[in-house]
């Protein structure tokens, strides 16, 4: 694993929303893409928040009306991202340390070019070769 980049492995079809998408529209992106998080990006597509699975949780039992509320009302601020050329070992470590299953790929030119999910490392382990007996 130590060889291996984010590139390798991240999704690139992402799913991007702004700050003031209603989380209603949000979920149904969500649903009808079969993912558990859609990216929150400025006009530069630039990275500004991360709604995910989790914070939907929070949503219903927060009991807040959904309707007509912005995803900026709920998304993860702060993101932790990564860049293509990173180590996936050093991905792998940031989000068991800090218990994400969601890292943006940004590029400085380009903003949000993928993610990285722990699916995507899953995917990845169950067909890596196992190493053979020395």
């Amino acid at each position: 694993m130590e060889d291996i980049f984010v590139a390798r492995l991240m999704s690139t079809s992402t799913h991007t929303v702004s700050p003031d998408t209603l989380v209603e529209d949000a979920a149904q992106v969500m649903m009808d893409e079969g993912i558990g998080s859609v990216m929150v990006v400025d006009d530069d597509n630039q990275v500004v928040g991360i709604l995910t699975n989790t914070d939907f949780v929070r949503i219903v039992a927060e009991r807040k009306p959904k309707d007509r509320t912005p995803v900026s009302e709920y998304m993860t601020e702060d993101v932790v991202t990564t860049t293509a050329q990173v180590p996936i070992r050093d991905v792998a470590d940031t989000m068991m340390n800090h218990g994400f299953h969601h890292v943006p790929v940004v590029d400085d030119e380009e903003g949000v070019i993928g993610i990285i999910t722990t699916t995507d490392l899953a995917a990845y382990l169950s067909t890596a070769e196992a190493p053979s007996p020395s």
